[in-house]
């Protein structure tokens, strides 16, 4: 055994795993199993314990280092588990010396946890990777940290406030990547419309994203992770507006769909703002797909104002839904609000989730007898542009294949290539 990464969470930690695994191998760890874990909700957090429990059961002679931002947020829980030989935080993850003092001196009781003040890190992103193992795409980290305090959120404290890579960084990684022959770029972050507030100038996240398109002409695909559409920049509609290199799919931390909810939950958006953006992005591009974030039972959250969050799922056209149960994080302020009975939170999530399922059936049926451009992952699958899943008889990971779109099942879509995309 040399080296397993097991990851929880959000695109910015599979991008994260990647460098965690080089900088460790390059530092001459063997033996060791490094967990990359997610702070978002309690499951979250169970289900990491969880892994770490069966891990040391099958690895017994492994070492186990835990990190990620429930390592950073609860050090001292997973300190305290058994099989757990060290604990680092979301910074000393990245460092290749973080790995090589314990390649070389073992690892000693008396440093088990090594966590620092996550607000005090200035430095984002000077670890670009070459690519991803097995991937058609690639993550390219543009931002980290959040400066808002949703009530409900406890990365600010995981991740650290919000700091930018500058932009010739930011391209001169694309530009290796693509080199590499990734077809498909993903920018990701913790918050990435807040990209730029901290650079010389203050660019935004659509000149970004105008830079990357223009200097880098080989890149055939750029997608963005997740937007708070409040944030979307005019640079940034005009790009979605005319280069259809920046995928028709944006996904957007939307949360809920009441107005009370979103004030009481501390977000900088109403219910009417994200019905007007998804109205204007789709008179530009009428192909868009939009997903959204959404937490099912909010503390305070009535009978009506769930309505309110299940009707907007129609009213924005929304097709791929994550939903979460709330849970409360302790040291938040929603943690600290009258909470809902967890068997109405589990209804309220079932339901969202049937609306969800419903609303990507309705999209998968419209889009047979439709020609599309599917980025090949592996054999046999791709997504389209607008992220959707494809089953299809194609196998050179990275290419894209133009197809028919030929049927569908509950999940995904069925197509038959018909030559490959320019």
């Amino acid at each position: 055994m040399s080296i397993d990464v097991v990851t929880f969470g959000c695109r910015l930690n599979a991008y994260e795993s990647e460098v965690m695994k080089r900088e460790a191998e390059a530092a001459g760890l063997k033996d060791a199993v490094l967990i990359n874990t997610c702070a978002v909700t309690n499951e979250a957090v169970r289900q990491a314990r969880q892994t770490i429990r069966k891990t040391r059961r099958e690895n017994p002679d492994a070492r186990i280092i835990v990190t990620g931002c429930a390592a950073q947020t609860e050090s001292e829980t997973f300190a305290e588990m058994g099989e757990v030989d060290l604990v680092l935080g979301n910074s000393e993850k990245l460092e290749r010396a973080s790995y090589g003092r314990v390649a070389q001196f073992g690892i000693e009781e008396t440093e088990k946890v090594r966590v620092n003040d996550i607000m005090s890190v200035r430095e984002t992103a000077g670890h670009l990777i070459d690519g991803l193992e097995g991937r058609s795409r690639a993550f390219v980290q543009v931002q980290n940290g959040c400066d808002h305090r949703c009530t409900f959120c406890i990365i600010p404290f995981g991740r650290g406030n919000s700091r930018s890579v500058p932009m010739g960084v930011v391209i001169d990684q694309i530009k290796r990547l693509v080199d590499n022959g990734y077809g498909e770029i993903v920018l990701t972050g913790v918050d990435i419309t807040s990209f730029g507030a901290d650079l010389p100038g203050a660019p935004k996240l659509g000149t970004l994203c105008s830079k990357i398109l223009k200097m880098v002409p080989d890149l055939k695909r750029l997608r963005l992770s997740s937007i708070d559409s409040i944030e979307a920049d005019d640079e940034l509609m005009e790009v979605i507006a005319h280069d259809h290199r920046l995928m028709s799919h944006l996904h957007l931390s939307l949360q809920a769909g009441d107005n009370m909810i979103l004030k009481r939950m501390k977000r900088r958006h109403s219910r009417e703002d994200t019905i007007q953006f998804c109205e204007d992005v789709r008179k530009m591009r009428p192909d868009v797909v939009f997903g959204a974030d959404i937490i099912a039972g909010f503390p305070t959250e009535t009978d009506e104002m769930f309505e309110n969050t299940l009707r907007i799922v129609d009213e924005c056209g929304l097709t791929h839904l994550h939903v979460f149960p709330f849970s409360p994080r302790p040291g938040t302020p929603a943690a600290r609000m009258p909470q809902l009975d967890r068997k109405i939170i589990k209804e309220r999530a079932a339901r969202l989730r049937k609306k969800g399922q419903e609303a990507l059936l309705a999209h998968l049926r419209a889009e047979v007898g439709k020609e599309r451009e599917i980025l090949i992952e592996r054999e046999g699958l791709g997504r389209t542009e607008q992220f959707t899943q494809v089953e299809l008889d194609a196998d050179t990971a990275g290419t894209l294949v133009s197809a028919r779109i030929t049927g569908h099942t509950e999940r995904h879509l069925i197509a038959e290539p018909i030559g490959k995309a320019a």
